[in-house]
């Protein structure tokens, strides 16, 4: 009797916690046709007006000025100069906290803005009129245009080799690492996506179209926004399948211990016969 509980509970457990796994799969997974539209993000062309200028030259002194030089010409040695790169480069990294810099030694990562919108794009407007090269513009991504399932495609030829599928980022050579995509909206992605950050590459229009650059923002949104973790922890949004594999395993585990403790407990027949 002793031997013959241990198999039995497994069973049962292997039964009840496989039905969980696959219940939770198919109640957990939407196709791309049943997914929200995403949100479009736009924003006006600038306007390089005088009292803009002004301004962001003020901030811009105050707060980068100190490595990337008064005309930001990288003069002081300790940053690159940011003549002619255009205002999607200034914009995403001011806009998502990597600028300024704390520590020069690291890698930039995301941070709040220290910035105000309306200063943020003061700064663009003054570090762009620097320069007379056309860098790239802060680009106009509408989700709403974009296709879901083109976007995941896109996104797994082209980024998940970086973010990983889940677009949770990984560890990359020499200490650095693809970020987490969790805090972009999609203006970020498209600047992203058209000014490579870091060690990013740079996609232009004929790699990635603007309707293409929709459909990956609208892909990226929706993977962050709506991560698939209905019924239980994340485990890095792999999906249910991960998540029931662990509640298999532990939950084998468990039944084990106390199929073993049940058993360990029961008097042997053998033994009661022989004291007998």
């Amino acid at each position: 009797m002793k031997k013959a509980i241990i198999p039995i509970l497994i069973v049962v457990g292997v039964v009840l916690f496989g039905s969980a796994g696959a219940f939770a799969f198919n109640v957990t997974q939407l196709p791309p046709s049943q997914s929200t539209p995403g949100e479009s993000f736009t924003y006006p062309s600038l306007s390089l007006s005088s009292s803009s200028i002004t301004q962001g030259k003020v901030l811009f002194d105050e707060n980068c000025a100190s490595c990337h030089g008064v005309e930001a010409n990288g003069a002081t040695g300790l940053a690159p100069p940011l003549l002619g790169v255009g205002p999607a480069t200034i914009d995403f990294w001011v806009s998502t906290g990597r600028m300024p810099l704390e520590q020069s030694a690291i890698q930039p990562n995301v941070h709040p803005d220290r910035f105000t919108r309306s200063q943020t794009l003061d700064i663009v407007k003054y570090v762009s009129s620097l320069d007379a090269r056309a860098g790239p513009p802060i680009p106009v991504v509408n989700t709403k245009r974009g296709n879901l399932a083109q976007g995941a495609n896109i996104f797994a030829l082209n980024c998940a080799g970086c973010h990983v599928i889940t677009g949770v980022g990984d560890a990359l050579a020499d200490s650095t690492f693809a970020p987490s995509l969790a805090l972009a909206n999609p203006t970020l992605i498209g600047e992203a996506v058209r000014t490579g950050p870091g060690n990013m590459p740079i996609f232009d229009t004929t790699q990635i179209t603007p309707a293409q650059l929709n459909s990956l923002a609208r892909y990226v949104t929706y993977l962050t926004k709506r991560p698939q973790d209905a019924g239980g922890a994340g485990l890095g949004h792999v999906g249910p399948v991960a998540e029931g594999f662990v509640a298999l395993f532990f939950g084998v585990g468990i039944l084990m211990l106390v199929a073993y403790w049940i058993g360990d407990r029961t008097p042997d027949p053998r033994i009661e016969e022989h004291n007998e």
